[in-house]
Parts: C-alpha cells; sequence; structure tokens
C-alpha cells in the first residue's frame, strides 16, 4: 500500500494542514487576467501569501479565472486570505494598468469558491469517527 505523510504546520497555539482549493473571477468573468497582469496578479499573490505565512502550493491564473491551491493557518483563516489578495490585487492592477478601469467597474467579483483538499478521504474520517463510539 502507498502510503504518504502528511505535512503538518504549526503556530504557537496549534498544530494543522489545512489546504485548500480556492477558484475566482473578475467581474462579468471578463478576459482581462492578459498583456502582464497575469504575471503580475502571480507576484502579488506571492507576496501576500509571505506576509500571511500562507504556502502557495499550485497557482494558475486564467484569462478570466483564478485557480489557487493553499495552505492557510486556521486561525488566521480562508476567507482572511482571500479577501486580502483580492483587496490588494484590485488596487495595484487597477493603478498598474489604467486599461482595466475601462474595461470592468471593479476588477473581482465578491464571490469566490473554497474547498478543503488533502488529508484522508471523507468515507475513512467518517470511519474513523464512528469506531470511536466503541473505545
Amino acid at each position: 500500500m502507498n502510503e504518504f505523510k502528511i505535512k503538518y504546520k504549526s503556530n504557537n497555539n496549534i498544530v494543522y494542514s489545512c489546504k485548500y482549493h480556492v477558484v475566482w473571477a473578475p467581474k462579468y468573468r471578463r478576459s482581462v487576467l492578459i498583456d502582464g497582469v497575469d504575471e503580475r496578479l502571480k507576484a502579488i499573490i506571492e507576496e501576500v501569501g509571505k506576509e500571511t505565512s500562507s504556502e502557495i502550493i499550485e497557482m494558475e491564473v486564467m484569462p478570466d479565472y483564478v485557480h489557487l491551491l493553499v495552505e492557510v493557518d486556521p486561525q488566521f483563516g480562508i476567507h482572511h486570505l482571500v479577501k486580502l489578495i483580492k483587496g490588494r490585487s484590485s488596487n495595484l492592477l487597477r493603478n498598474e494598468f489604467p486599461w482595466l478601469k475601462s474595461r470592468i467597474p471593479c476588477l473581482w467579483t465578491n464571490s469566490y469558491f473554497v474547498s478543503t483538499v488533502g488529508g484522508a478521504p471523507l468515507e475513512v474520517i467518517k470511519q474513523y469517527v464512528e469506531q470511536q463510539k466503541g473505545q
């Protein structure tokens, strides 16, 4: 059986492994993440990741959406990270690429998709929890 080791992180209070798949899009799903905007966005996301001690595991910027695989301290929270990335990137990108202002009223939609990933499959965890009753 192939086994893999989960790498845990820690802060002063907790040990954790919290990985998330996050997807969000520009307002009206416009294809504006092009012509240098995409590369600058990646740099901004990396900067925010470092500042918040979040690990950017994988990132893909398409013309009309962003995919992010990230590990975040649960006390900081995925919502806080996404809000920080979207807010900072909107401000910086719209200043550095003025043509964005004429294409859309604001850079990002208010919504995003997030899903936890990694660790054991759901059925294995459910089975483990159920088995605790008998111990």
